[in-house]
């Protein structure tokens, strides 16, 4: 199964310092590998229009129903799972936040029907309220999950 992320509504280039924060230049998000923080899929400036990324992903059913969604760039365990959106700083592309994509906030309907057809996608804006990149753990009504 494929599992698509796009993304709208970049923060911009620059993360701008406040209390406690240094602030950031050269801001770029991207999709995080399993249990490895410094690689990246296919980095995106912060000032893009939008932003989207292919992941390749597994899928086996659940004893109490339900879909298991595995893959390189899935985290977790069973019941966890989640995809991390690092965003990065700088020529060497320093995390400073990240946002969890929890997996566990699709409606088990769109993940059976998901799995059956191939396609999974995930559709959010990545600006938080405070006009600074998302971060903190992401679930609906912040992304939408659907099979088209």
């Amino acid at each position: 199964m494929e599992l698509r992320i796009e993304a709208t509504d970049l923060p911009g280039r620059e993360c701008p310092a406040g209390p406690g924060f240094p602030g950031y230049r050269d801001v770029h998000v991207a999709v995080q590998r399993r249990a490895r923080p410094g690689e990246l899929l296919d980095p995106q400036p912060g000032d893009a229009a939008r932003a989207h990324w292919a992941l390749e992903c597994a899928t086996k059913p659940l004893p109490d129903g339900g879909v298991d969604i595995t893959g390189r760039y899935v985290q977790g365990g069973p019941g966890g799972r989640f995809v991390y959106l690092n965003w990065v700083a700088g020529e060497e592309r320093t995390m400073f936040r990240r946002a969890k994509l929890l997996l566990t906030g699709i409606d088990p309907r769109t993940a059976e029907r998901a799995a059956r057809t191939g396609l999974l996608i995930a559709r959010l804006g990545l600006t938080d309220a405070k006009g600074h990149p998302l971060c903190a753990a992401v679930r609906p009504p912040l992304v939408t999950w659907s099979t088209a």
